[in-house]
């Protein structure tokens, strides 16, 4: 191998995928070119339908029709089928509102953050967890929809103009939430379909089926992969992730003001927006890593997510574990700094009294299973990566109980103190959402691409236009044309147009 001095003074020429910064993996191994990476890719699609699929899939339709059953009985029963109570006026709805939101954090934040920062190792996995985050975001708006009680008047909550000449309480964090989710999936649906087009054009080139091809046809909106079109392409691409980036720290801060503006003690605190948005990193990080590791197994394509996407996952499912739990010791530090008795209660209470053994799973999952990560031969392990990840949803689950439930049980005064326990309806909307979830990831690794192709294509090596490729002196494309100033991962998405 020759040495980088060699390599700047032109005595030898670049090695492919040579890493200028020292000793980084490639992101793609086993020697891909761009015509194996569209097959691989394409190959899911294309191959008949597996025996796994069905099942997983039939599983996931089976959960759904429970979360089906159990809205439709929430509706011609109303809500007093669930536990809520007095004063526990906010249940498992609120608390699964809140999960799913989180989940679909890490979506946005390794297809917009990672994109402006020119992280290329999100190419891998980014389609991945767009698709996440579009099912989080529907899972998660379902449960605001049911926590109103009259579905058939949800329409209130929109600023429509009608006939009483009244307009929704702007001040309530419940509009907040229409507007801020609202919007986040709105953005999130738009990035994750620019980026699925030229992927969409390349199964419809490929497809043998008339209606397939119409269907992508339709939905690839007459791409070819012209220079014209990889311009507005990128141009769409960049501006979408400039617009997604700030709903990354936005809307789950939005969500957390549910909680902060009001005078509760327990909820009353400003730590709750970073700490809000650190935890839906760290939980949607965690959601991304079990499905990746499943997907990864299942269509066996170790060699595009490789150990060095799952390793980078789990560093920074380790740093934002230790945000989180950095933000649970100055809870308790802040309650006993305040000299506030209603502060200092809720606190305790929350680590002492009846719900400590939620508290203490919380802690357990989120704050010391994470911590395995320091070690490298525990993060190459994917095992322990499978199921840490699984602790720490686990864990960030419990959270969002613990806040919600330990902070409500308890007023001001004792005598209306009272305990929650969640209904067989309760939990049947939860896992019911699971099979709504799991019923569109399905669909989706079914129908369409679950790798973005043409970005994998620009971090493999074969895509260096300073590499010996075999195309002799000007071995940038399959064309024979030279390289014309174009950038690597410009002349790697035009080979990409052509590779199929």
């Amino acid at each position: 191998m020759a040495s980088p001095t060699e390599l700047l003074s032109g005595i030898a020429k670049p090695i492919p995928g040579y890493d200028p910064v020292g000793g980084r993996d490639n992101l793609v191994t086993d020697r891909a070119d761009f015509a194996s990476i569209t097959n691989d890719v394409a190959g899911v699609i294309e191959r008949k339908t597996t025996m796994g699929w069905w099942v997983t899939f039939l599983a996931s339709l089976s959960l759904l029709g429970v979360l089906g059953l159990s809205v439709a009985y929430l509706v011609f029963q109303g809500t007093g089928v669930w536990g809520i109570n007095s004063p526990i006026g906010w249940g498992w709805a609120i608390v699964n509102f809140v999960f799913w939101v989180g989940i679909g954090h890490a979506g946005t934040l390794i297809s917009a953050v990672l994109f402006l920062f020119r992280q290329k190792w999100r190419t891998g996995i980014n389609r991945f967890a767009e698709a996440m985050t579009i099912f989080a975001v529907m899972c998660a708006l379902l449960f605001p929809t049911i926590h109103v009680g009259r579905i058939w008047l949800l329409h209130w909550v929109f600023p429509i103009p009608n006939q009483m000449g009244a307009w929704p309480n702007f001040r309530s964090p419940l509009l907040w939430d229409v507007f801020a989710v609202s919007i986040y999936g709105t953005v999130s649906i738009l990035f994750w379909y620019v980026g699925l087009i030229p992927d969409l054009a390349t199964m419809r080139d490929r497809t043998k089926s008339k209606v397939a091809r119409m269907v992508y046809g339709i939905f690839a909106l007459g791409w070819r992969g012209s220079t014209r079109h990889w311009q507005h392409y990128e141009v769409a691409y960049l501006l979408l992730a400039g617009l997604a980036t700030p709903l990354v720290l936005s809307v789950h801060s939005i969500v957390s003001f549910d909680f902060a503006v009001s005078q509760l003690p327990g909820w009353h605190t400003t730590i709750f927006p970073p700490y809000f948005v650190a935890g839906a990193i760290f939980s949607g990080f965690a959601m991304v890593m079990n499905l990746v590791i499943i997907a990864r197994w299942a269509f066996k394509l170790e060699h595009i997510f490789t150990m060095k996407h799952l390793d980078n996952m789990a560093r920074v499912i380790t740093l934002t574990g230790s945000i989180v739990g950095y933000a649970y010791a100055m809870e308790f530090f802040i309650a006993y700094y305040s000299g506030n008795p209603y502060e200092s209660f809720a606190f305790v209470n929350r680590a002492f009294g009846p719900y400590a053994w939620a508290y203490w799973i919380m802690v357990s999952c989120n704050v010391i299973s994470p911590q395995l990560f320091w070690f490298k031969a525990l993060r190459n392990n994917v095992a322990v990566l499978f199921i840490v990840s699984i602790f720490v949803n686990i864990g960030m689950w419990f959270e969002r109980f613990v806040i919600t439930i330990t902070s409500l049980h308890r007023d001001f005064l004792p005598a209306s103190w009272d305990y929650y326990s969640p209904t067989i309806w309760d939990i049947g909307a939860f896992v019911g959402s699971f099979g709504l979830f799991g019923t569109m990831m399905c669909l989706f690794v079914r129908f369409l691409p679950l790798i973005a192709i043409a970005e994998v294509k620009t971090v493999i090596p074969a895509a260096d236009p300073h590499g010996d490729h075999g195309h002799g002196d000007h071995g940038h494309g399959d064309t024979g044309h030279g390289d014309h100033g174009h950038s690597a991962p410009a002349i790697a998405l035009q080979k990409a147009t052509h590779e199929h």
